[in-house]
């Protein structure tokens, strides 16, 4: 049985998110390093973690493609294993800040009472620069995937509240909201089904955000030694290992700081490419 076709909306949006080259290239290029990291088990030539002292240093060749670390390891294959983990700290970010930035942008927008306490805190912890707040809190709850995910979704968090607050408090003044309330439902249900389904289109745009800045986040705490342990591969460790042979092997601090730039760069570009096909106003001018 065939597939429906695509609604004339869907369409619309393909085409606008798609009218600028450069977010289908950034598109293309991110879609080949989630592939090639989440394939790394199958792609990779060995485990990352596989030392041969006699080829440390080793120059990228016909034995290592992308040459030897320090320690004889295969650095091919900790760029794909070490993606894997920086992709996976950066999209759990996104998904961790943008619940908890719904939660309380929610409920600042919804009800009157709680909106100076909760507008407070968010202006609080935004005061903080974000490496900063990030360094107290991993070195408050240790150095793991997970701890570096809740310390970044806690620095990133108050982003998405502000955005889903500004935006409760234009929804919840327009007429089916109205409706909603003299007909009975009830208020959680409000929240849910009716303001949600109406912002989901800026907080998407801005955990496309904040999925490269926790990248970078994460990058920066690994090259400070105080994000995911080191016997982790990160793109943000293998940086901070190749940093004491940047003389002798360069290539050990380009290779995942390309993958880094590339990465981000591309996530940032989709971003934009999203923030235009989703505003009406930019739609209409594009």
């Amino acid at each position: 049985m065939a597939g429906a076709p695509a609604s004339p909306i869907e369409v619309r949006f393909l085409d606008l998110l798609f009218s600028r080259r450069a977010v289908l290239v950034a598109l293309v290029f991110l879609s080949v390093i989630v592939v090639l990291c989440a394939c790394a088990p199958w792609v990779a030539r060995g485990d990352p973690d596989q030392m041969n002292v006699r080829a440390r240093l080793t120059e990228p060749g016909a034995e290592y493609w992308l040459g030897a670390d320090a320690f004889g390891r295969d650095v091919a294959s900790r760029l794909l294993y070490a993606g894997r983990v920086s992709l996976g700290v950066g999209l759990g970010v996104a998904a961790l800040s943008s619940l908890v930035g719904i939660a309380i942008g929610l409920c600042a927008g919804f009800f009157r009472r709680l909106d100076a306490p909760l507008s407070r805190l968010v202006d609080a912890m935004m005061a903080f620069p974000d490496i900063l707040l990030a360094i107290a809190l991993v070195s408050i709850m240790g150095g793991s995937a997970i701890n570096v995910i809740i310390a970044l979704s806690i620095v990133y968090a108050p982003r998405i509240a502000r955005v889903v607050r500004a935006s409760t408090l234009v929804i919840r003044e327009l007429p089916f909201v109205e409706a909603a309330t003299a007909l009975g439902v009830t208020t959680p249900s409000i929240m849910v089904r009716h303001v949600l389904p109406n912002i989901l289109s800026p907080i998407i745009v801005q955990a496309t955000f904040i999925f490269a800045y926790a990248m970078l986040a994460e990058a920066g705490l690994s090259f400070l030694g105080v994000g995911i342990d080191p016997s982790t591969p990160t793109w943000g460790t293998m940086v901070n290992e190749g940093r004491q042979y940047l003389d002798q092997a360069m290539f050990l601090i380009l290779l995942p700081g390309l993958a880094i730039s590339i990465s981000v760069l591309a996530l940032q570009l989709i971003g934009d490419g999203l923030r235009d096909a989703l505003d009406p106003r930019l739609a209409r001018d594009l």
